[in-house]
């Protein structure tokens, strides 16, 4: 017997809404044969409080209690992993990515926004990398694998999985990166985006190895390029950087306080464009670097990590991001573009748009907002999730 969740009367009706979240508050009293079939990532049942079903997903420890997987009452088995991953690439292929000549890497699965909650594959070449943040996810991991290989037939050589640092800790599972199925000689791999060379190591990178969320918006900075002094502060792998040396830039700063983030962006530089004497690359803190800046740069890029993970530290968070505008803003050249960013999913668009005015008015500039920007569509956003918005982007001119 599938394990049944009843809910409290009333707590519903964010279910009926379709979002697929349900909270540890919204439980009445939970049936089970034995106690250990309501261990974390078991599949579950979910029930009203009189006794309708409604939907059905993974159990976890915590705020978030159930992720749903289906509103309907489906066996969870192998043939629906791979009808939601072939609708995940049937999403893909509508947006011109999975064939594509000049760009190789891309997001097949996004969690909510796919149906997958705690799920996430990003496709490198002939490589999937797998990431998974619930318990429940995890524990299929090689159903996901199978459904993938069934998806993409023999144009995936490997699927590597890189959930260590994403399960939940307390879950207690000891999770080790590693492949699924097949394996590459070198995990340092070339991928094309926008016809612009990167190297990407899924076994040694950040989140799956490269930041594939600002894929658009990078194109967007190699337009704004031409003839400016552009300062890249948190740089990474250097995918800013890149783009704006493409575009036309006179000079380009690569600023990251990771050593190694600075020496892949040097990397994908030289990758790029050989040894070209307009990159230089720093490794310091940005925040600080960007105290004495002077009017050096007429564009620059501020994309920051995550400054609130969660609500609890919502204040300070955006006390952060205003002081960080706040010294971009006052030393920018006149005539400059600087583009901004929040990853924080916890950050409002309203929020962060409102603590960048307040930067402005901190600044004492005259700032125009040129562009509003979010994650592209690889990433989609489930309608009934809107939390799902995480990316948020601000394009300003300033006067």
């Amino acid at each position: 017997m599938i394990p049944q969740i009843y809910l409290r009367r009333g707590k519903e009706e964010s279910l009926r809404r379709r979002h697929p979240w349900i909270f540890s508050g919204a439980i009445d009293h939970i049936r089970a044969e034995e106690e250990s079939e309501i261990a974390e990532g078991a599949l579950v049942e979910i029930y009203t409080h009189t006794g309708d079903f409604i939907a059905q997903g993974h159990y976890q420890i915590g705020s978030i209690a159930v992720r749903v997987l289906s509103f309907e009452r489906e066996p969870i088995d192998r043939a629906w992993w791979e009808r939601r991953l072939a609708v995940a690439y049937d999403v893909r292929r509508t947006l011109g990515l999975t064939d594509s000549a000049h760009t190789t890497c891309y997001r097949l699965v996004h969690g909510e926004g796919d149906s997958l909650p705690g799920l996430v594959v990003d496709i490198y070449g002939t490589t999937a990398v797998v990431q998974c943040h619930s318990v429940g996810m995890y524990r299929a991991r090689m159903e996901i694998a199978a459904a993938i290989r069934t998806v993409y037939g023999e144009r995936i050589a490997a699927i590597y999985d890189k959930s260590s640092q994403t399960v939940p800790f307390k879950a207690g599972l000891n999770a080790v990166d590693g492949y699924l199925w097949g394996r590459v000689g070198d995990p340092a791999q070339e991928v094309l985006e926008n016809g612009e060379r990167f190297l990407v190591n899924w076994e040694k990178g950040q989140k799956t190895g490269f930041f594939l969320d600002q894929r658009e918006n990078r194109e967007l900075v190699k337009r704004y390029a031409a003839g400016r002094t552009v300062l890249n502060t948190f740089c990474y792998t250097g995918g800013f950087s890149v783009y704006a040396l493409s575009g036309g830039a006179k000079e380009v700063c690569s600023v990251d306080s990771s050593e190694r983030a600075v020496a892949l962006a040097s990397e994908n530089m030289r990758l790029n464009f050989g040894d070209d004497a307009r990159h230089t690359e720093i490794a310091a803190d940005a925040v600080e670097y960007l105290k004495e800046i002077g009017d050096k740069y007429d564009l620059i890029i501020l994309d920051p990590p995550a400054f609130a993970k969660h609500h609890k530290v919502l204040g300070n968070a955006m006390q952060g991001y205003k002081r960080l505008n706040a010294r971009a803003l006052s030393q920018i050249r006149p005539g400059g573009i600087l583009f901004t960013f929040s990853c924080s999913q916890a950050v409002s668009k309203e929020l962060f748009r409102t603590t960048v005015f307040s930067a402005a008015a901190i600044a004492g500039r005259k700032v125009r907002i040129l562009h509003q920007l979010t994650q592209p569509a690889d990433h989609p956003i489930d309608i009934y999730h809107p939390e799902g918005e995480y990316l948020k982007g601000l394009v300003l001119y300033v006067e």
